[in-house]
């Protein structure tokens, strides 16, 4: 897994290794910044579920100025790290240990951009989107990755959805705020 444009175009990305680790392809990856690469530059990225890091760090290297990571696994926590070191994207970014949804139910920040991956047909997904679309700035945008056939609604708080693409076996649908779509 890499970098695959920006500040830190090329570079190599440590994962995790096991059953229930499920990083996103390159294809998948390209595609989703393909979607907002004009919509990078300056804002704050959530890396939700973050894993190893690798969407926030994409996002800071094409231009995000803040990303914050949250995981629940000291082991991702640990390789995220390691990779912002690698990427030397660390002064950039804010990672915590914690379970995402408790995160976003306390945070009192606001976010540009979300990205979420939480795990496939577990019902944190109908749980946890009206809780980030309610912490999103009216030219926010949420990125949702998961199964084909986890439910999903049209519309969550004023975040409707804008577009949606499968890849295999997962979709990726991308809401926007009512007034902008």
């Amino acid at each position: 897994m890499r970098v695959i444009t920006g500040k830190a175009r090329g570079r190599i990305l440590e994962t995790l290794k096991g059953d229930d680790v499920r990083p996103t392809t390159d294809k998948v990856k390209e595609a989703i910044f393909s979607a907002i690469q004009f919509e990078l530059e300056g804002r704050h990225f959530l890396d939700l579920f973050a894993g190893c890091g690798q969407m926030g760090i994409e996002a800071l290297s094409r231009g995000c100025s803040t990303a914050t990571f949250i995981d629940r696994s000291k082991a991702s926590i640990k390789v995220i790290e390691r990779n912002l070191s690698v990427t030397n994207l660390k002064q950039f970014a804010r990672v915590y240990t914690a379970d995402s949804l408790n995160f976003i139910k306390t945070t009192t920040d606001e976010y540009d951009i979300v990205f979420l991956d939480p795990p496939y047909n577990k019902g944190i997904l109908q749980e946890i989107m009206p809780l980030i679309a309610q912490r999103m700035k009216k030219t926010g945008v949420i990125i949702c990755e998961s199964a084909l056939n986890d439910e999903i609604l049209q519309k969550y708080y004023k975040f409707t959805l804008d577009r949606q693409r499968t890849y295999g076996k997962i979709k990726v649908s991308i809401y926007r705020h009512e007034d902008y779509i």
